[in-house]
């Protein structure tokens, strides 16, 4: 057994060696590239901005835009009561919210190696021994069996000199952030597709009602083509030409009261209900809201900062950059402190006892991988390349995000275009009906000139109905590329 002064002189030096490791931890610095944000280049005004003119029912400008709760600006209290019941239970948010919880729980695994790991170990050990002993000119074997109890514990502690136990942290904690900005994401298209799909739902609606009032008037033009029939002022080919246009826009009601049910259907699984739930609720017949006179849209400057499909790539950059650290720690030595400490005894009800055996410990060390056979080498360039390809993935997300208000900043200017020149046919189309209906029953034209006047009437009344639902999807799909559709309050992740 060691005399009091060896253990003495021992512990001091481990304590000194400690001391040394735990100040190298303080002022070492991890290795790897330290993240820096990407540079981003956008255009200082959309383009698509230009299209829009002061003349269009709605105008978007470039004052700071306030998208949280977009729906809101349609001012209808249905839209706003399914977008908070999606955002409730809607099933894609839950398993976005679940990834989050796995990040965080892997941040936690990442960061456990900063914290010294023990073990608590028991054992019991029984072993039978035999010796010769001569006594009496003869040789006796005298047997023995002897009995062993042991208690310890185990701890060992790998110190972070080069950081990367510190670079697997940043790692985890940028994928943490990435799973968040994912949630958001899915929050901003879950938002947007609501609004789409009530609008299609309420454009079809529209339509069917459309649909429902040229049938009653062609049919009653039909009837007087009947009338005439028979009382031998026209032929035949007049009441054919008449029952035909009747058939025709009754064929086109079953089909929108499948598009509309359909909506609902689409309607129940985002807000994670059964299909048919919400069939009594939105059955009944509404018109499209109208657009908000102005939509304000920023700048583009703004895009990198909102869109959370940009912040998750660039959270996904950081990562990616961090990975490439814990790979480069791995061509440095690391450092370990392992220890034990525990007693002993032939008997277990002499485990406490004073004078039970006792047992420590202490062994510092230090590894170096001096040939991997490349592994290490090859590592760091592949971490170096997933790094480039999250580089280039960020920048595509961006381009794609420009292109994306872009086209919808187009696409909802030139709609309205379209609709307005819409209204005024209609307009025309609904005066040429009452002319030719006046002139037809007076013998004054014939009933091609009718038909074709309700005909065009029927076309352009169910274009002008679309062309509003298509505002109404084309804003939708503005808000959503401008990255509107987020909570009113800062985000919490869930357990966090």
């Amino acid at each position: 057994m060691p005399s009091a002064i060896g253990c003495s002189q021992n512990l001091r030096e481990s304590r000194l060696w400690l001391a040394a490791l735990l100040l190298t931890t303080a002022v070492g610095c991890a290795v790897g590239p330290d993240y820096r944000p990407p540079e981003t280049k956008v255009p200082e005004q959309w383009d698509g901005q230009a299209v829009v003119t002061p003349a269009h029912p709605s105008k978007t400008t470039p004052d700071p835009v306030a998208l949280v709760e977009w729906w809101t600006a349609f001012n209808d209290p249905t839209l706003s009561s399914l977008v908070e019941m999606a955002i409730r239970s809607n099933l894609d948010l839950r398993q976005a919210e679940a990834r989050i919880r796995q990040a965080r729980a892997s941040r936690g695994v990442a960061g456990a190696p900063l914290l010294p790991q023990a073990d608590a170990s028991a054992l019991y050990q029984k072993s039978q021994g035999s010796s010769e002993a001569a006594g009496g000119g003869a040789i006796a074997t005298v047997a023995g069996v002897k009995e062993l109890f042991q208690v310890g514990l185990d701890a060992s502690w790998e110190i972070d000199i080069f950081g990367g136990t510190r670079r697997s942290i940043e790692a985890a904690t940028a994928d943490l952030r990435a799973a968040v900005e994912d949630r958001r994401d899915v929050l901003v298209t879950l938002v947007g597709d609501v609004g789409t799909n009530y609008f299609n739902l309420r454009g079809f609606q529209q339509q069917i009602v459309i649909a429902r009032k040229n049938l009653e008037a062609q049919k009653k033009t039909a009837k007087i083509t009947h009338k005439r029939f028979a009382a031998g002022f026209i032929s035949r080919l007049d009441v054919a030409n008449a029952d035909a246009q009747v058939a025709t826009t009754e064929a086109q009601i079953p089909f929108l009261e499948s598009q509309a049910r359909g909506a609902i259907y689409n309607l129940g699984v985002l807000l994670g209900r059964q299909p048919a739930v919400l069939e009594k609720d939105l059955a009944i017949e509404s018109p499209v809201p109208p657009t908000p006179p102005q939509i304000p849209v920023g700048l583009p400057s703004d895009l990198v900062r909102r869109r959370p499909d940009i912040r998750r790539a660039e959270a996904r950059i950081h990562a990616a950059t961090a990975r490439i650290g814990v790979a480069t720690a791995d061509l440095f030595p690391r450092f370990n402190l392992t220890g034990s400490v525990g007693v002993s005894a032939n008997d277990l009800t002499r485990l406490g006892n004073v004078s039970t055996s006792k047992f420590w410990s202490f062994s510092p060390s230090v590894t170096w991988p001096v040939f991997a056979g490349g592994r290490i080498y090859w590592n760091i360039k592949l971490q170096d390349a997933l790094q480039e390809e999250t580089l280039a993935a960020y920048e595509k997300t961006v381009l794609t995000a420009l292109k994306d208000v872009e086209t919808t900043l187009v696409a909802y200017a030139k709609e309205q275009e379209r609709h307005r020149s819409l209204t005024e046919a209609v307009i025309s189309n609904r005066q040429a009906v009452d002319l030719a209906m006046k002139l037809y029953i007076v013998g004054k034209t014939d009933f091609l000139n009718v038909l074709t006047a309700q005909r065009s009437l029927y076309v352009n009344e169910d274009a002008l109905t679309q062309s509003t639902r298509t505002l109404a999807t084309n804003l939708v799909a503005l808000y959503k590329a401008l990255g509107g559709g987020w909570e009113k309050t800062n985000y919490v992740p869930p357990g966090g």
